[in-house]
């Protein structure tokens, strides 16, 4: 697990939590553009930034089942 530096960063959500294994977390970046608002985490120290509106458009297809064929495959 790599430590990340998330000064500045307001914490969303933590995607598993269940262990200390680095697990995914979900930030705002109030200092950021539009644009690259939205920072997704991982425990190899990689970052995902992305606006609002595609986080908005990620969350409705995963809610309207887009990736349910993903996870069954898993």
């Amino acid at each position: 697990m790599i430590h990340q530096d998330t000064t500045g960063l307001q914490h969303v959500a933590t995607f598993c939590g269940q262990c200390n294994c680095g697990c995914p977390e979900l930030y705002l970046d109030p200092a950021a553009d539009d644009d690259r608002r939205v920072v997704i985490t991982d425990d190899f120290g990689q970052r995902i930034r992305m606006s609002l509106g595609q986080l908005a458009d990620l969350v409705a297809d995963a809610r309207n089942g887009v990736l349910d064929e993903v996870l069954a495959a898993g």
